[in-house]
């Protein structure tokens, strides 16, 4: 079609308007804790709270008493405000290795297939011997126990359930189903093809988890440790099963699992909720197991998260895994750390004089503790803030966005708060303030409530406040998504066109949710001159004014004589 004209007429040209712009990729929250079971520092996904009580567990006991990890707590408040995925890494002391199947056997009474959990720790045991009822001793709620059910030699195929370890032959409780399995390596139902046999590893050396196996897990409970007896083409050229392999078939059956080794925490007694942590104990685990994912989850490539707590981690008692993690976070660029300064029963003077040793927009602290309802165990127990911070951002973004500030009546509601540690008298919530810290403050009426979003940045700008850094951490986000599909492109026009019509429409839907004031995004020739295309260079350059909130709010009341007139 001829886009210009040579002599006179009309000519009609399109420009398609159309084009709807592409949505960030959605991110939450990260956790670095112990937990009761899951997989051992191999930081996992979980997009529910029933998801997080499947995969990781809840309560344990610790001598007379239960308990449960400030991770758990911190979990429930992030999805019961509305948060979509936290990614958990799980940190323990010692070393945590899977429980095994039982033998799984056949007509020829030798083992067919081998089992392994997912989960680590000797929790993971169930291999006691089964009363009359079918009840395990050692079965409990946090562990499993499987069973095979309609083996058929004439299809050369079983099916195999993934039972609680705290179930009972009449009343079976089966956490997944899998049908139609086989041991033929060739077919699509072989088991180790369906349920998958990946093996997750972290190595310190390398600082990465290896993968070893065929197939990934598509059991959130189990993987196929080994096939011992496969049966390759398992019929003839006539269709029927073949003699010598009718006997590998694994006959209907159920067993358990152990020889899995780990416990919870190792010496006697543990620090728990409101007790006095050490650098050797603080929830039972020593300081120094939490380095290893620390170091990893500095790795943006694999793990995207928008904001990260390490509920049990105090800055007063274990400043070099604190120092370490804002390191990794301002290395990132692309979250915040919600960090505690001091453990219980601290003073507003420690707190600050804490805060004080820290100089970053990258990290928020918030104090002082509060109480809570433990949502498994049922009983009152005190937690520090950064178990609750999750959730009020969760929540922040569902009713507004993640430039509005997290805090005040209207977004930093704390619902499943009892008491704050502390009431804080304005003089205490302006002597936190000025030293960066932000109050949990309690109302009369309204509850308690966080009422300050500073960043711990000494140094006064916009990105001392926690809403802007959170945009900031959004539009970087966004817009590195929308530039890491421009590497390779051509280095013309075209392509900078393209960047400018995706960036251009999602900032100024940015600005009609009130997040900036104005903005400007320069990608031509004044910043790609010859020289920096001669470089293989693209340079953007984004100009923004972020929206400030009303902190101070002043209301002058003049009181006038009688018969005086108001001015229009």
């Amino acid at each position: 079609m001829a886009e210009t004209l040579v002599s006179p007429g009309v000519l009609a040209r399109e420009s398609d308007q159309s084009f709807i712009t592409q949505q960030p990729v959605t991110v939450g929250a990260a956790i670095i804790g112990p937990t009761v079971k899951g997989p051992v520092e191999i930081p996992t996904v979980v997009t529910s709270y029933s998801e997080y009580q499947s995969v990781f567990g809840t309560t344990f006991e610790s001598g007379s008493d239960s308990y449960s990890y400030f991770t758990s707590i911190a979990a429930y408040n992030y999805f019961n405000n509305g948060g979509e995925s936290l990614l958990v890494a799980r940190v323990v002391t010692g070393s945590f290795t899977a429980a095994t199947s039982s033998i799984i056997e056949n007509e020829f009474t030798s083992e067919s297939i081998e089992l392994a959990t997912l989960s680590k720790g000797a929790l993971m045991n169930s291999d006691s011997t089964e009363s009359s009822d079918g009840s395990l001793e050692s079965g409990s709620l946090d562990n499993i126990r499987w069973e095979i059910v309609n083996s058929n030699t004439s299809s050369g195929t079983f099916d195999l359930l993934v039972r609680r370890g705290d179930d009972l032959t009449n009343n079976k409780t089966i956490l997944e189903t899998w049908t139609n399995l086989s041991l033929d390596p060739f077919a699509s139902n072989y088991v180790a093809k369906v349920i998958g046999d990946y093996e997750y590893n972290y190595n310190s050396t390398k600082d990465q988890v290896e993968v070893s196996g065929s197939y990934p897990n598509a059991s959130k409970y189990i993987r196929v440790k080994a096939v011992d007896y496969q049966t390759p083409r398992y019929f003839d050229n006539s269709g029927n099963a073949k003699d010598a392999y009718t006997g590998s078939i694994p006959t209907n059956q159920s067993g358990t699992f152990g020889a899995g080794e780990g416990n919870l925490f190792e010496g006697a007694g543990a620090s728990f909720y409101n007790s006095t942590p050490t650098v050797a104990n603080s929830q039972g685990i020593p300081s120094g197991s939490y380095s290893n994912m620390i170091s990893l989850l500095s790795n943006t490539d694999d793990y995207k998260f928008n904001v990260l707590v390490t509920p049990g981690l105090y800055d007063s008692v274990q400043a070099s895994q604190v120092t370490s993690i804002i390191s990794n976070t301002q290395n990132r660029g692309d979250s915040i750390y919600v960090m505690d300064l001091v453990p219980y029963n601290s003073t507003v003077a420690a707190v600050t004089s804490q805060a004080a040793s820290r100089d970053t927009s990258y990290a928020a602290s918030y104090w002082p503790w509060a109480q809570v309802v433990d949502p498994d165990l049922g009983k009152n127990v005190w937690v520090p803030a950064s178990t609750l911070i999750p959730g009020v951002f969760a929540f922040n973004d569902n009713v507004s966005a993640a430039w509005f500030a997290p805090a005040g009546i209207n977004r930093g509601g704390l619902s499943t708060v009892i008491r704050a540690e502390q009431k804080l008298t304005q003089a205490n919530r302006d002597t936190l303030y000025n030293g960066k810290v932000n109050p949990i403050a309690t109302f009369p009426g309204t509850g308690v409530v966080v009422y300050g979003q500073k960043t711990l940045q000494t140094k006064a700008s916009a990105l001392d406040r926690v809403n802007v850094r959170r945009l900031l951490i959004e539009l970087k986000s966004y817009i590195s998504q929308v530039s890491q599909n421009l590497v390779f492109e051509q280095n013309s026009i075209a392509t900078r066109n393209n960047f400018l019509s995706q960036v251009n429409p999602y900032l100024e839907s940015v600005q009609q949710r009130q997040g900036l004031y104005a903005f400007k995004v320069v990608m031509d020739d004044t910043n790609n001159t010859a020289d920096v295309i001669d470089r293989n260079q693209l340079v953007g350059q984004i100009y923004i004014q972020p929206t400030k909130t009303a902190e101070f709010i002043y209301l002058d009341f003049n009181i006038l004589p009688t018969g005086a007139t108001f001015p229009a």
